[in-house]
């Protein structure tokens, strides 16, 4: 007799959706990305999917975040520069692991969408980067560069913005010398600017 087959819920449903939604995205790119096609790679329904993801925007978003790795403890590598450098040099290896055609298509759905901008805001907010600022920024102040200072929400995204709009243009990673020019004269500036007031 035949064993019937596990019927897969929450957490392992979940998991292999965003799965499949990832597989589709490295094939086929997010403007041919279809639920369907993830249903039929997860061997579930659209209204499953539905269910959990009220759009294809939001699916992609979700598979996105799920990608991040784990996290893993900031360096204190003796000085703010190295610290920021390491961190700039960080976030530019994941960028240049996600998919460049994904992320334009998901920016490019938050324009038409409202709820599209507020979840991609939302999930900036609780991005792991805002406490990695801070641990850095309290690690130099206690070192004596700079003044105890709280670094504010936008200053802490900053750095995912300056090495998206590199990544964007330069298609790869972004190269050593580009993160130190960013870092020399953009990020460190402003933290010193940030202690200063």
């Amino acid at each position: 007799m035949a064993e019937a087959k596990t019927r897969r819920r929450g957490e392992h449903l979940e998991q292999a959706i965003l799965d499949a939604a990832w597989a589709e995205l490295s094939e086929v790119g997010y403007t041919a990305l279809t639920i369907e096609a993830v249903a039929k790679r997860a061997g579930t329904s659209k209204p499953v999917i539905y269910r959990r993801w009220q759009s294809r925007a939001h699916l992609v978003i979700a598979a996105w975040a799920r990608q991040r790795p784990s996290e893993s403890a900031t360096p204190d590598l003796g000085s703010l520069r190295a610290d920021l450098v390491w961190l700039f040099t960080r976030i530019s290896d994941r960028t240049a692991g996600m998919i460049s055609e994904t992320i334009a298509g998901v920016m490019a759905e938050a324009f038409n969408h409202p709820e599209v901008q507020s979840l991609l805001r939302e999930r900036m907010d609780s991005a792991p980067l805002i406490g990695e600022i801070q641990r850095i920024v309290d690690n130099a102040a206690a070192r004596g560069e700079l003044r105890p200072v709280v670094v504010p929400r936008r200053a802490a995204r900053f750095p995912l913005d300056l090495i998206r709009a590199e990544t964007f243009f330069c298609g790869a990673a972004v190269p050593d010398e580009v993160i130190e020019s960013l870092v020399d004269e953009v990020y460190l500036p402003l933290l010193r600017g940030l202690a200063l007031g």
